[in-house]
């Protein structure tokens, strides 16, 4: 749980969430990471240092290039998460419906209701 964890604090970052979003696009270099944003060079440094921390993404040196790419994998354990999280969730919500349900059909059926009378109050003309 705890590469979830940082897999999840990572992500809470929009910066960071584009960036991952352009890297499932293909990998990029830093330059090319960072020319949608009006933030420095060593700031995306910074966000791409806490994404290669989460496992999200990895750098590799290519000559005088430094190409980073998306890892595939954490963004699996992301999504394992999620849908066990939704699966869950969908059960405990089919059974309170079936409760309900079943509650509904031995509930007493509601007394009819009566008209009620209205009263019109005439405002006295001055």
């Amino acid at each position: 749980m705890r590469s979830l964890d940082a897999t999840f604090a990572a992500l809470a970052d929009p910066t960071r969430r584009s960036i991952v979003a352009r890297l499932a696009q293909g990998d990029a270099t830093v330059n090319e990471l960072a020319a949608p944003f009006d933030i420095s060079l060593p700031a995306i440094s910074r966000h791409l240092k806490v994404l290669e921390q989460a496992g999200l993404i990895a750098r590799e040196r290519d000559a005088n290039r430094r190409p980073c790419s998306l890892v595939v994998e954490a963004l699996t354990e992301v999504t394992r998460w999620a849908e066990d999280t939704r699966r869950e969730w969908e059960e405990r919500f089919d059974r309170l419906d079936a409760h309900l349900r079943e509650v509904q059909a031995h509930a007493p059926s509601p007394a009819p209701s009566r008209p009620t009378k209205e009263k019109h109050h005439d405002r006295k003309q001055r």
